[in-house]
């Protein structure tokens, strides 16, 4: 039931893709903003507090639901599981971006590409050269499959069923909506939100690295991986861009910014093995290795797939 379920969560999603600002997430975030306005008294306990609040209010009722759907019908409990799933992928939320900024790299309309990246990224791209684009977009396509597909499809496969899903977006989300700048936000009310999320990506984020490296070229997605993932500010990032990267031939990320954790802003950055910065693998990002990025997360896509159609059959089977 679980392949089917993703199987056909992906179908509906190509066929009918849902809106990043469909109204069941617009209710979520709404929910999200008065449950912060209830707690947040700029103590880390309240956060803790009103993250548990909010993630129960969320995957309990899924869990019941899906309980009285496998007590009444066992299609019930699978459609259920489709509804779940098909809510909680992101494959084609981003996908229109992604493929609209490489058709205006492609036509040479790099105003063009710079606008979509900024509405994407919601950071500034003035000036931002073609090459820059690239790694941006890519960073950013490599980073959102992860948590918009691989990270489900984990949680889906754990014990808790349609609430896993749940549990990781809804979780994701928080350490991003409660750790975003905001006057009237205390950095430690977010602080739970985010190492919770830490903690629930742990596995997902690391075996998404192992597929990119299955799927491309395994020697250097380990090597990047083991040796240049430290280098960026935010660990699980690190992890899943160093071994995509890698995994492509490119060089993803800006050494300075990303060690800004790691080392002084004046020192020399060595790896591991001693090397600077000018032996970090791969080449630049160009155009072409969009089209890469692509073939790399429909690759790693269909190795998921697969390895959950055997295990569907192992269990059958068994």
């Amino acid at each position: 039931m679980t392949f089917l379920s993703i199987l056909c969560a992906l179908v509906i999603e190509q066929i009918k893709p849902l809106r990043a600002d469909n109204p069941i997430y617009g209710a979520i975030k709404l929910f999200a903003v008065r449950v912060e306005g209830w707690f947040n008294a700029g103590e880390a306990n309240q956060g803790r507090l009103a993250w548990i609040v909010f993630i129960a209010a969320l995957v309990l009722p899924t869990m019941l639901v899906y309980w009285l759907c496998s007590k009444t019908s066992p299609l019930l409990a699978f459609a259920w599981n489709v509804l779940i799933v098909y809510l909680t992928l992101g494959f084609r939320h981003y996908s229109h971006y992604f493929t609209s900024i490489q058709l205006a790299l492609n036509t040479g309309d790099e105003a063009g590409a710079r606008d979509l990246l900024a509405e994407w990224t919601r950071q500034d791209t003035t000036g931002m050269d073609v090459n820059e684009i690239a790694r941006i977009a890519i960073e950013k396509a490599l980073v959102t499959s992860h948590r918009h597909v691989f990270g489900v499809f984990f949680w889906f496969l754990m014990p808790l069923g349609p609430a896993g899903p749940v549990l990781y977006r809804s979780a994701e989300y928080l350490a991003r909506a409660w750790n975003e700048s905001d006057p009237l936000r205390t950095e430690a009310f977010g602080r739970f939100a985010a190492q919770a999320f830490y903690w629930i990506d742990w596995i997902p984020a690391r075996l998404t690295a192992t597929a990119f490296a299955i799927v491309g070229n395994f020697e250097d997605a380990i090597y990047a991986w083991r040796n240049f993932a430290g280098r960026w500010k935010n660990e699980t990032t690190g992890i899943i861009l160093s071994a995509g990267g890698g995994a492509m031939g490119i060089r993803l990320g800006t050494p300075l910014e990303n060690a800004a954790d790691v080392l002084p802003a004046d020192a020399s950055i060595v790896d591991s093995t001693g090397a600077d910065a000018d032996s970090l693998p791969g080449d630049e990002p160009t155009v072409r290795a969009l089209q890469s990025t692509v073939g790399l997360v429909w690759r790693a896509l269909l190795l998921w797939m697969l390895l959950l159609l055997l295990l569907s059959v192992a269990v059958w089977m068994g």
